[in-house]
């Protein structure tokens, strides 16, 4: 069946373009998939448009959108399997990884939709004249376009398509051409659920084809982008002509601190799964590994003995404990990324090439990959590569730890490893990321904003702040007792 979604319609894409989903983890065909452009995205901005201008979803109270989103999450926890399938299916990550994020996405549309439903964000204004009735009321934004990644195709597309609706918006989403399956079945259940035609639009396609147009669209009111941080910067200027709101969440190259007095067992299991998770392809991976220097080669020891001991596989082999990347093209680019590091300076401790193993050729693997020695003005250190590959660097001190760490230009997360609290958080107030762990790493729940400082994004997800994205103040004065002023006589 035709699978854009379009005012309330599957629909074909109108040049007859399709394309062929892949498995990363051994090249078979998943499905073959409309792939929409530029009129498909125009078709859907039409919708979205339409459905928010005269259509019933912005004027629903906000109790009804947030029972919706509560039944959303009802229908994915029923039909969570047949979703992790997708997911690992599209992705080739393993399936035990896909049913963790289902629950996660389950969880952020039930407490987007328990937001909504609270309506608290409205407040009386007191302005000293009791004869004056002033309140700060917050409405949707209006039609949003809502692109999302290949890494966490489904999750991604819930930290937005659940507040975008709570809100009250319309919008129109692009998945990544590479993982649309999971996006298709969302569409599905936002029906199911009762959703107006139109509030809900589904493009599939390429980010020229069909998401550029997205964001330069004059009825395009907000865009909400996830991925690299080029398209991010182009995006940026695309929707400036139209001074559209914008939330972009752009990678990092983040720090995981690890000090002398840290649990040495604990530090080093969470140092593997701050990188290896996902094979790497994961925004809050812990790439940069910076350990004191008097711990550096017991801990960095043990580390590769057991990244060594890592097995790779597909979705649904239980042994396995990482994948594959995405795509041939994505291994090419981390395989330069490592050689340019050796070629740096750095040393090679384990990893550093594909697996040896027949039974992974037709997949998209890389060996999880220690680099040490490494350096902060090494491209190596400073660029996000978004696969297995780990640099480590030493320090002395609380001070040279901190300056390492914020010598980057990202700033989405940090963790820092002691046993010292005070130690632990002077470090974290200092750190400039949006999230900074604790002897922990990766956790994350909807109550709390998520995004980052500097190049690593605009706005927030996640938390009250999320839905703020998805919504405009507006300041009603209303003078109960108006009487002429007398200013022009």
């Amino acid at each position: 069946m035709p699978e854009l979604f379009i005012g309330g319609r599957w629909t074909a894409a109108v040049d007859g373009h399709v394309r062929e989903i892949r498995c990363p983890a051994d090249g078979t065909l998943v499905a073959t998939v409309d792939e929409g452009g530029p009129k498909d995205s125009a078709a859907a901005v039409a919708a979205a448009r339409d459905a928010f201008d005269r259509g019933p979803w912005p004027g629903t109270p906000a109790a009804d959108r947030g029972r919706l989103l509560i039944r959303v999450a009802d229908l994915l926890e029923r039909d969570k399997d047949a979703f992790a399938r997708a997911e690992s299916l599209d992705t080739g990550k393993r399936l035990v990884e896909s049913e963790y994020d289902l629950d996660d996405i389950a969880n952020c549309f039930r407490y987007f939709g328990s937001l909504a439903a609270s309506g608290g964000t409205d407040r009386a204004v007191d302005t000293g004249d009791p004869a004056v009735d002033s309140r700060v009321v917050h409405e949707p934004v209006g039609v949003c376009s809502l692109i999302t990644p290949w890494n966490y195709p489904l999750l991604q597309t819930a930290w937005k398509v659940a507040p975008a609706l709570a809100a009250g918006n319309t919008f129109v989403l692009k998945p990544s051409e590479l993982t649309p399956h999971t996006a298709i079945g969302l569409m599905r259940l936002l029906a199911e659920a009762g959703l107006p035609d139109g509030a809900a639009n589904l493009v599939l396609g390429t980010g020229p084809g069909a998401g550029a147009p997205l964001t330069t669209d004059e009825r395009v009111d907000m865009v909400s982008f996830t991925g690299g941080l080029a398209t991010g910067r182009h995006i940026m200027a695309a929707a400036a002509p139209t001074v559209k709101k914008i939330a972009l969440e752009l990678g990092g190259k983040n720090p995981n601190i690890v000090f002398a007095d840290a649990e040495f067992d604990t530090a080093v299991d969470y140092a593997l799964m701050a990188v290896f998770l996902h094979a790497g392809q994961v925004c809050s991976a812990g790439a940069r590994l910076l350990v004191q220097e008097k711990l550096h080669d017991a801990f960095v020891d043990e580390l590769v003995a057991r990244a060594r001991r890592i097995r790779l596989g597909g979705p649904f082999d239980e042994q396995a404990r990482s994948g594959p990347l995405i795509s041939a093209a994505h291994r090419e680019k981390v395989e330069a990324y490592v050689a340019a590091g050796l070629d740096e300076g750095a040393v090679l401790r384990c990893g550093g090439r594909r697996p040896d193993d027949p039974a992974l050729g037709d997949g998209f693997y890389y060996l999880p990959t220690v680099l040490d020695d490494c350096t902060p003005g090494m491209s190596v250190v400073r660029d996000e590569s978004f696969g297995p590959v780990l640099t480590v660097e030493r320090f002395r001190s609380e001070d040279e730890a901190v300056a390492l760490a914020n010598d980057t230009f990202y700033g989405l997360t940090g963790g820092v490893w002691t046993q010292d609290s005070g130690l632990a958080q002077r470090v974290a107030s200092r750190l400039r990321a949006g999230t900074v762990w604790i002897n922990d790493f990766h956790p994350y729940v909807p109550q709390a904003e998520w995004g980052g400082m500097k190049q690593s994004g605009v706005g927030r997800e996640l938390g009250p702040a999320g839905l703020a994205e998805y919504q405009e103040a507006k300041h009603i004065w209303r003078n109960t007792a108006p009487r002429p002023q007398r200013w022009f006589e």
